[in-house]
């Protein structure tokens, strides 16, 4: 059930931190993450719990990325997270210019479509940081795109 219910949204939410290429891998993971501790697990709110363990897995990746060997020579154009239908919208451009918690703030709200109290889980702040970080990523998308 809670696969079926928030798997969609992590899934496309962690395509815009690892890109399309790893993000099958990291839900994957995060998923298998959640079921280990799923009957011993306490919490308020299942999505924001979900999210929470998808940005974990999501710095892992990032994390092990950083470490692996690049390849000498020419290499074809590797896939970016700009491939992602949805993100083809210049404003998902302005989006990924915010500072990081802002960022993260602004898709875990309209992405994940999570309020602002399990975007505090998510992030581990409070809600009044998590509702600011919202409220000045979008403040700065108007300033640099317009209040449309």
């Amino acid at each position: 059930m809670a696969l079926e219910e928030h798997g969609p949204r992590i899934h496309s939410w962690l395509i815009t931190r690892v890109g399309p290429d790893r993000a099958d891998d990291v839900f994957q993971e995060t998923m298998l993450a959640a079921l280990a501790v799923w009957e011993k697990a306490k919490v308020e709110s299942v999505r924001a719990w979900l999210f929470t363990i998808a940005g974990n897995k999501a710095i892992d990746e990032i994390r092990r990325d950083g470490r692996r060997p690049l390849p000498e020579g020419e290499v074809d154009e590797w896939p970016s997270p700009e491939t992602a239908e949805y993100l083809e919208d210049p404003v998902w451009d302005e989006v990924r210019v915010l500072p990081e918690k802002q960022r993260l703030a602004v898709t875990l709200r309209f992405r994940g479509d999570l309020t602002h109290r399990q975007i505090a889980q998510a992030m581990e702040i409070s809600e009044a940081a998590a509702r600011r970080n919202v409220f000045e990523g979008l403040k700065r998308l108007r300033e640099r795109i317009g209040d449309e």
